[in-house]
């Protein structure tokens, strides 16, 4: 029952994201019933980016498992997955991946786990190792692939597969470092041409509720609209403007750096006012 074993880190009355102390003072307070820590790299409604380091340091000293669920994450901000020392991480690569609807999913598992073979898995036999893969029915025992590819259970979904090589090969030749530089320097400005509304309009209107803070979000605003959200949001749409909306009143714009512009953000922010 979710109600009994599950516990959930809140924001604080007023407030819209949750803070790291928090969550290090719920895992210290219920560190001897915790099994896995699982967390959002970057939260998909406020576009918080949490501390993973901090957070992963303080549950691996109690032994606790951490799972970071990197959907948000993979491709916004870089990332230190063996580095930081988690347990497992997941992630999609059709949002900041661009690999487009229906592309191939991914995974992380540290090297710790790699040959124990007594974790919970789907055995499939592109999980084994190669050299016995076509005599599995013939060994005792099932011998995974050391390493994240262990848990792979079939051949990999091809045509899925080449957008997304292709989109790595554009990562990689931009370098993600470069990329979050300019991530910052887009977001930055989109919060202050928002922020610098005349008369004080915009408090009016709106408010941001990502972090102010670059180190705490990746390129992502949301956006909470006080009156009128969808008809702000409808507004939006018929100028060809590219965001999403999120219940109840949440306008979620996120300028991406390997295709937007300074001069798309700045429209974007004369439309939206």
């Amino acid at each position: 029952d979710p109600k009994d074993a599950l516990i959930l880190a809140r924001p604080r009355s007023g407030e819209f994201t949750v803070r790291t102390e928090e969550i290090l003072d719920l895992m210290e307070k219920h560190a001897d019933e915790l099994a896995v820590v699982l967390i959002g790299g970057v939260n998909f409604f406020t576009g918080q980016l949490f501390d993973i380091p901090t957070i992963t340091a303080a549950a691996r000293k109690h032994g606790i498992t951490v799972g970071v669920d990197l959907a948000h994450a993979i491709g916004n901000v870089p990332l230190s997955l063996h580095d930081w020392n988690i347990d497992f991480a997941v992630w999609c690569s059709y949002k900041y991946l661009n690999a487009g609807p229906g592309a191939v999913a991914g995974a992380f598992v540290h090297e710790r786990h790699a040959t124990n073979t007594n974790l919970p898995r789907l055995a499939g036999w592109f999980g084994n190792d190669p050299n016995t893969r076509f005599r599995m029915h013939l060994e005792p025992e099932f011998i995974p692939v050391p390493s994240a590819d262990g848990w792979q259970i079939s051949n990999p979904p091809i045509l899925s597969m080449a957008p997304l090589r292709a989109s790595l090969a554009i990562f990689e030749e931009a370098g993600m470092d470069a990329l979050r530089q300019k991530s910052i320097k887009l977001t930055n400005y989109l919060q202050f041409l928002l922020e610098s509304e005349p008369d004080g309009q915009s408090k009016k209107q709106y408010t941001i509720i990502t972090p102010r803070q670059a180190d705490q979000r990746g390129c992502q605003l949301s956006i909470l609209v006080r009156e009128h959200p969808k008809e702000l949001f409808s507004k939006l749409e018929a100028a060809d403007v590219k965001c999403d909306f999120r219940e109840p009143n949440v306008i979620r714009v996120a300028p991406t750096p390997l295709y937007n512009t300074f001069h798309e953000v700045w429209r974007f922010a004369n439309i939206l006012r």
